[in-house]
């Protein structure tokens, strides 16, 4: 469970961008992409809705690499502004796929992961962080869906992530 767990948190922000589809009719075709759900950056993170109503503004995510690599380091740089003060009992929603299969549908608190990037509640204003982890050689080929929807306490939405990484 521990290692299910740590791959999640890992493959939220290690996604790898949509490429291009096979035509049955000659020239390339290009996924259907709605910048306005883009979040901004290098990453191909996209938000569920229109983020406009959410309390965290998302400043830029970058991955170095881009796309991440299994086996590699990876280093996620990020940057937001929480407009409203999301303090304990904020909470992820954290659901993990691998193709079909759920691995991991989870609640979790979200000052306690904030803590593992040396960040703490009551989060308020501007917050950046630098953040290197180490993606194992054993994830199994395929892909994994992530959805990571984050609350307050009061069930208001701070924001809402959605992933998909091939490996």
């Amino acid at each position: 469970m521990k290692f299910l767990l740590a791959l999640a948190s890992t493959l939220l922000p290690t996604v790898v961008s949509p490429t291009s589809s096979f035509s049955f009719f000659g020239g390339d075709q290009k996924p259907l992409v709605n910048d306005e759900l883009s979040v901004p950056g290098d990453n191909p993170l996209t938000f569920c809705a229109n983020p406009t109503n959410y309390i965290l503004t998302i400043e830029y995510v970058d991955l170095d690499p881009n796309p991440p690599q299994k086996g590699k380091n990876l280093i996620i740089k990020a940057k937001g502004n929480f407009t409203e003060e999301v303090d304990r009992d904020a909470y992820i929603n954290l659901s993990v796929k691998y193709g079909l299969i759920t691995l991991v549908n989870t609640r979790a608190d979200l000052c306690d992961q904030m803590e593992a990037v040396d960040e703490e509640c009551p989060l308020l204003g501007v917050r950046e962080f630098t953040k290197e982890v180490s993606l194992p050689k054993e994830i199994p080929t395929g892909t994994f869906t992530v959805l990571a929807d984050v609350y307050t306490e009061d069930d208001e939405e701070v924001t809402c992530l959605k992933a998909i990484a091939h490996f």
